[in-house]
C-alpha cells in the first residue's frame, strides 16, 4: 500500500507539472495612451517595490459610473485571486513533494485546506492602486495589488496552520515566486 501511495503522489506531481506548462502569450494590448499596466495586464511582478501580484480588471460603460468602477475593481481583485491561487497551488505541490515521507508527512487534504484558507485570508490584503478610463471606448480599467510579504505574514499569523507548512512558505515562497515570474515573461 505504501508503494502505491508513493506512485500516486508521483503521478499527481507529474500531472501538476504538465498542467503548469505555460504558452507565452504577448500581453501587450496596444491601447494607445494607456498606462503600461493596462497593456501588460495581470502578472507577477518582481520589482524594486517587492514581489507583487498584479491583477487588471475592466468594465464597459454601464450608465452608472460608480457601478462601472466597482465592477472593474472587483474584476481586478478576481484576477489577483486567480494568480494567487495558482501560486499557492505550486507551493502546495512543492511542499507535498518535499515532505513526502517520515514525520513530516501530512494529510494532503489538510494541507490543501490550509492553502485554500490562506488564499481567502490574503485576498483581504488586496489593494486597488489605480484606475484608467479609455476615452475612446469608455472602458474603465482597475489594477489591484497584493504583496508577497503580505502573503508570508498572513501565513505566519494563522494559528491553526501546520508549523512545517508555515516554515516552508516562509523559506521557499520567494524562490517559487521568482521562478513563476520568470516563466510568465
Amino acid at each position: 500500500m505504501r508503494i502505491s501511495t508513493y506512485i500516486f503522489f508521483i503521478f499527481i506531481a507529474v500531472l501538476f507539472t504538465a498542467c503548469s506548462s505555460k504558452t507565452v502569450v504577448e500581453s501587450d494590448l496596444g491601447i494607445s495612451g494607456a498606462p503600461e499596466w493596462v497593456n501588460e495586464g495581470t502578472q507577477y511582478l518582481n520589482s524594486n517595490n517587492g514581489r507583487l501580484f498584479h491583477g487588471v480588471g475592466q468594465a464597459a460603460e454601464m450608465g452608472d459610473a460608480s457601478l462601472q468602477l466597482s465592477t472593474a475593481d472587483n474584476r481586478a481583485r478576481a484576477e489577483v485571486a486567480r494568480i494567487l491561487t495558482s501560486y499557492l497551488d505550486v507551493i502546495n505541490s512543492d511542499y507535498t513533494a518535499a515532505s513526502g515521507s517520515g514525520e513530516n508527512t501530512h494529510n494532503q487534504q489538510s494541507v490543501s485546506q490550509h492553502i485554500r484558507n490562506l488564499s481567502k485570508v490574503n485576498l483581504t490584503g488586496v489593494k486597488i492602486i489605480g484606475h484608467w478610463k479609455d476615452e475612446k471606448t469608455a472602458i474603465v480599467y482597475a489594477i489591484a495589488e497584493l504583496d508577497l510579504d503580505n502573503v508570508k505574514q498572513t501565513a505566519a499569523d494563522v494559528d491553526n496552520m501546520n508549523s512545517d507548512l508555515k516554515r516552508y512558505i516562509n523559506t521557499h515562497s520567494d524562490n517559487v515566486f521568482d521562478s513563476i515570474s520568470k516563466e510568465t515573461k
